[in-house]
C-alpha cells in the first residue's frame, strides 16, 4: 500500500521522542530531520518537505509543547494537522453546475488511468443518484472508444462516441445530447498525451474554451512519484485545472505526489483510485489520508465503505440470526460474499486505528475465503443448514469435492462450533436486550484464517 515506508519511518522517529521525558529544541530539531529524511525518500517535492518541517519545527519548539506533560504526543498532533494542511486541509466538494448538465473534463498522460477512472467516477456519481454520461473524445489510441464503452457498462453508464469525428465537435454534442435525454453529469474522456506536445494541448484548450467545463480533473499515476506532481504543474499552467484525481493508491508508490501536487499547484486532489475495480475509487479526505500516513487508521472511510458495500437488510437478519443461535453455514458463505464486496481483506484491516503497522510482515491471502466457501458449496442444503449431520464419510465427500483435505473440513467444523458457542453465551447474556452483532470474519484459523496462522 502507499506510504509504508513513510510510515515506518516517521513512527521511528516519533519512537525516539516517546522515550524521553521532556524534549528540548535539539530533541525535536533532531526528529524534524529524520521527518525531512523521510519525505524526501517518499519523493516528496524538496521545498515541500523543507517548508513543512520548517512549520512543525516552529510549532513544536513553542512552549505548549515543551511545557506539556505528553510533549512527544503533541509534536504527532501537530505532524498530523501539518499533513492535512499540506494536502488540502478539508474534503474539496465536486462543482456541480446550478443548470445541468455538469461538464467535468478529464486529461492527463497516456498510461496514467485515465478511461478507467472516467468509468470509476461515472459508477460513484451513478451511485448517488446521478445521471452521468461518459463522452469518448480521444480518437487517437487504438481502440480507446471502445475501451470506454466496456468500462461505461460495467459501471451503468451511457457512452456517447461520433468515431473519428473533431473532440471538440463531440464535447459539444455530447453536451447537447445530455440535456436532451436528461443526463445531469458529462464526463469529457479527452486523448492521453505521451508528453506534454503543443498542438494536443491547444486540443484541450479549444475544448475547454468552447465547452467551459465545470471541472477540470487532472488524472495522475501515484507511481510516477516526483514526475506527476511536475506534470501536474504544467497541465496546470496550460489549462487551470481544478482538481486532480490521483491513480494507483493502493500500489507500491512512496506517496511523494499526493503530499506535494496541492502544495506545488494549488489545486486539490478530489479522488484516489485505490484498487483495479470500477468501485474502487474513494473521495481524497486530507484528514483522513494524514491519519493513515500516521498510522491511526481510517474508520470513517471504513465505515463508508461497509454502508455503501454491504447489504443492510441482510446484516440486519443476520444479527437476529445470531442472537438466536440460528448461523448456519448458508450464513458463514454469505458474509464471504459480503465482504469480498469490500476489498483485499489487507486494505480493510489497514484503516483500523494501530493494525497497519503490525501488517508490514504479515502475508494476508484473500484466496483462503475463497478455498473456505469451496469447502461450503461442496456440502449439501442440508448439511449447511444442520451441521450435524457431518460425519465422516460425508467430510471425505466434502473434502474431494472442494479439492481440500479431510483436516481442513475438520479445522472448518472445529471453528464453526466455537463460534456457535460464542454467539450462544452473547445471546444469553442479552437475554431480554435486543442485541447487535458484528457482521464480519471471525477469527478463524487454518483455510478461514488470511494470515495463515
Amino acid at each position: 500500500m502507499a506510504f509504508e515506508g513513510l510510515s515506518e519511518k516517521l513512527s521511528n522517529a516519533f519512537k525516539k521522542l516517546r522515550s524521553k521525558g521532556k524534549l528540548s529544541e535539539t530533541d525535536v530539531k533532531e526528529a524534524m530531520r529524520e521527518v525531512r529524511l523521510a519525505l524526501l525518500e517518499a519523493d516528496v517535492n524538496y521545498k515541500v518537505a523543507k517548508d513543512f518541517t520548517a512549520r512543525v519545527t516552529e510549532r513544536a519548539v513553542g512552549s505548549d509543547v515543551m511545557e506539556s506533560l505528553t510533549p512527544a504526543q503533541m509534536v504527532v498532533k501537530i505532524v498530523n494537522e501539518e499533513l492535512t494542511k499540506l494536502m488540502g486541509g478539508e474534503q474539496s466538494r465536486l462543482n456541480l453546475a446550478s443548470k445541468p448538465p455538469t461538464v467535468i473534463m478529464l486529461c492527463g498522460l497516456q498510461g496514467s488511468g485515465k478511461t478507467t477512472h472516467a468509468g470509476k467516477l461515472a459508477m460513484m456519481l451513478k451511485g448517488q443518484g446521478h445521471r452521468p454520461l461518459l463522452a469518448a473524445c480521444d480518437i487517437y489510441r487504438p481502440a480507446a472508444i471502445e475501451q470506454l464503452k466496456v468500462v461505461g457498462n460495467k459501471a451503468g453508464a451511457t457512452v456517447f462516441e461520433m468515431g473519428k469525428e473533431n473532440p471538440v465537435k463531440i464535447a459539444k454534442e455530447a453536451i447537447r445530447h445530455a440535456r436532451d435525454y436528461g443526463n445531469d453529469i458529462v464526463i469529457l474522456d479527452t486523448a492521453g498525451r505521451l508528453h506534454i506536445d503543443e498542438e494536443l494541448m491547444k486540443e484541450l484548450e479549444n475544448i475547454k474554451a468552447e465547452v467551459n467545463p465545470n471541472e477540470i480533473f487532472l488524472v495522475v499515476d501515484a507511481m510516477t512519484g516526483q514526475d506527476a506532481v511536475n506534470v501536474a504543474k504544467r497541465f496546470n499552467d496550460l489549462l487551470e485545472i481544478t482538481g486532480v484525481i490521483l491513480t494507483k493508491l493502493d500500489g507500491d508508490t512512496r506517496g511523494g505526489a499526493a503530499l506535494s501536487v496541492r502544495a506545488v499547484t494549488g489545486k486539490p486532489i478530489k479522488y484516489a483510485g485505490t484498487g483495479e475495480k470500477l468501485s474502487d475509487l474513494e473521495v481524497f479526505h486530507p484528514d483522513r489520508m494524514a491519519s493513515r500516513i500516521l498510522g491511526m487508521g481510517d474508520v470513517l472511510t471504513l465505515i463508508e465503505e461497509a454502508e455503501s458495500k454491504l447489504d443492510q437488510k441482510k446484516a440486519e437478519e443476520l444479527a437476529e440470526k445470531m442472537a438466536k443461535n440460528k448461523f448456519d453455514y448458508n450464513d458463514l458463505l454469505d458474509q464471504f460474499m459480503q465482504i469480498k464486496k469490500m476489498g483485499p481483506i489487507k486494505g480493510i484491516l489497514a484503516k483500523l486505528p494501530g493494525v497497519g503497522k503490525q501488517l508490514d510482515d504479515v502475508d494476508i491471502d484473500d484466496r483462503v475465503m475463497d478455498r473456505t466457501a469451496a469447502i461450503i458449496l461442496s456440502m449439501t442444503k442440508e448439511e449447511r443448514e444442520k451441521p450435524s449431520l457431518l460425519n465422516a464419510s460425508r467430510k471425505k465427500r466434502i473434502a474431494a469435492g472442494s479439492g481440500m483435505k479431510v483436516e481442513d473440513v475438520n479445522r472448518l467444523i472445529k471453528q464453526f462450533e466455537q463460534m456457535q458457542k460464542m454467539m450462544k453465551q452473547f445471546g444469553s447474556k442479552g437475554k431480554g436486550k435486543r442485541r447487535r452483532f458484528p457482521g464480519g470474519l471471525p477469527g478463524l484459523g487454518g483455510p478461514m484464517n488470511p494470515m495463515g496462522r
